[in-house]
């Protein structure tokens, strides 16, 4: 059992944590420059380095993950297969790493569905212990959504049911077990689930082996190269893993990339820049495309968030390198090796977003720890799979507040960030502390980050499905600790 100081190390809190005072915000692993911490500067907290294996950076490459084929197709419906299953995979040159995979592969086989175009994925459980499969930004049945209790046995299969009812996104699919998503998604359990648009060809965006997934997280090593979790320090993981390598390169070409950006982490928080602070063009963020693109220079992404950005490599000449740098050091690189035609464009207007709808009710969460009795809340309770916290009717649409609570956790003087998920329901934010969301925040959502002290309000829309569904923190570490509520969509 956790003790109370551990928890505090969960939430990034004691010992040599990277959490610090709310009067400091964030600093540097090398000068430990102090700066206040604003409402949307989101930046993640660098961890303090344990020692293991590690890597030189950029010593290999990054692979991009195969595109599952389906084992079967008919007239507007697709089937898959995947089994889940313990492998070894080579993430840090010349050492084998035990994990726990889809499809045996560290990262998993890439899903490319089409808007409209139903897909039945059955999985095969072979781990040796139970797990479940959740597509997280799917609007799906309940009883294809993962639910926490609802788990494949070992030896036993399951057919997901996924209608890709919904405008292109960047979705993926881990594992949901209650108490052991953490440590499942940690060890591997993770890959994309890409939607492609119907309004998406006629953009001119870039596609094809222009059109990257990078499913970004980090891990920590023993000396044999086996990963080493530990659910009550989640700072202390301090390789930066991309597609599953330690801070490789990616060979380019001189033109426009459309990289899809994962935070696949149970934990971090990723603020990313690009080389010396270039701009990169987001286009998308969770749920799908923005309503016209916009230019940034630093991108956070909390524990399951996504965002999609262009990165136009034709002003560097051949041999030109980029690094894409965290806060606490570089994630990964980008050399360019060629030259090829380019006619892919981003316009002006990408996806119409229209008004929201009315709101029918208006509810308020607020979100805790608390280190007493080692547990993570929301309005002051862990999670019950036999308590329906809140009843939705299918169809409306709500408006969320809800607060992170925890500026001064058990009087340490410290506070810590939580993010908030909901399953079915897709958001847009309203404002962050009264104060409009950044334009890159503009587009639907179904995860975001909440500050120490912030309130976010969110307007999500409750269509589609009839059924119990959950809403948690991300930060995975803490939803299994009971930061987890549940919802009765009614007619």
């Amino acid at each position: 059992m956790l003790s109370r100081r551990r928890l505090l190390v969960l939430g990034g809190l004691a010992g040599g944590a990277a959490l610090t005072p709310m009067t400091r915000g964030l600093f540097t692993e090398t000068a430990q420059q102090a700066r206040p911490m604003h409402v949307h500067d989101h930046g993640g907290r660098v961890p303090a380095v344990r020692s293991g294996a590690t890597a030189a950076p950029f010593t290999v490459a990054m692979p991009v993950p195969p595109v599952l084929a389906p084992t079967l197709s008919m007239p507007g419906l697709d089937l898959y297969r995947l089994s889940i299953q313990p492998a070894n995979a080579e993430i840090l040159p010349g050492l084998t790493t035990p994990v726990l995979t889809y499809g045996g592969q560290f990262t998993a086989p890439t899903i490319r569905a089409r808007q409209g175009r139903r897909t039945l994925v059955t999985f095969d459980n072979k781990l040796g212990h139970e797990a479940n499969v959740h597509l997280h930004g799917g609007r799906v049945p309940a009883a294809s959504d993962g639910y926490p209790m609802d788990l494949i046995a070992d030896g036993k299969s399951r057919t997901y049911d996924y209608p890709n009812a919904q405008p292109g996104a960047t979705l993926w699919y881990h594992d949901h077990t209650h108490h052991m998503e953490a440590e499942h998604v940690y060890r591997g359990m993770h890959g994309f689930y890409l939607v492609e648009g119907a309004d998406e060809q006629q953009l001119g965006l870039p596609a094809g082996t222009y059109d990257v997934p990078i499913l970004l997280r980090d891990a920590l090593f023993d000396d044999k190269g086996g990963l080493v979790f530990d659910p009550a320090d989640p700072y202390n993981r301090p390789t930066l893993l991309a597609n599953g390598k330690a801070q490789p390169y990616f060979r380019v070409a001189a033109r426009k990339y459309r990289l899809r950006l994962l935070n696949g982490s149970s934990h971090r928080v990723f603020e990313l820049t690009l080389g010396d602070g270039a701009e990169m063009t987001q286009i998308a963020t969770d749920c799908g495309l923005l309503p016209a693109p916009v230019q940034v220079t630093k991108l956070v992404l909390s524990s399951g968030e996504r965002a999609e950005v262009v990165v136009d490599f034709g002003s560097l000449p051949l041999g030109g390198q980029v690094i894409l740098n965290d806060v606490s050091g570089p994630v990964m690189r980008f050399d360019v090796v060629r030259r090829a035609l380019d006619r892919s464009r981003v316009p002006g207007e990408l996806r119409a977003m229209p008004l929201l709808a009315a709101a029918t009710q208006t509810r308020q969460l607020t979100l805790s720890l608390d280190p007493v009795n080692i547990r993570a809340l929301i309005n002051d309770q862990v999670f019950d799979p036999n308590r329906v916290d809140m009843q939705v009717k299918r169809g409306s649409s709500e408006i969320w507040q809800v607060t992170n609570s925890d500026t001064n956790v058990g009087g340490s003087g410290f506070g810590v960030p939580h993010n908030f998920h909901t399953h079915l329901a897709q958001f847009r934010l309203l404002d962050r502390d009264g104060k409009p969301p950044l334009p890159g925040e503009a587009g639907w959502k179904d995860t975001v980050l909440i500050q120490p002290g912030e309130t976010v309000r969110f307007q999500a829309s409750f269509g589609d499905y009839l059924g119990r569904y959950v809403y948690h923190c991300h930060m995975l570490e803490h939803s299994a600790l009971g930061m987890m509520g549940q919802m009765e969509i009614v007619s």
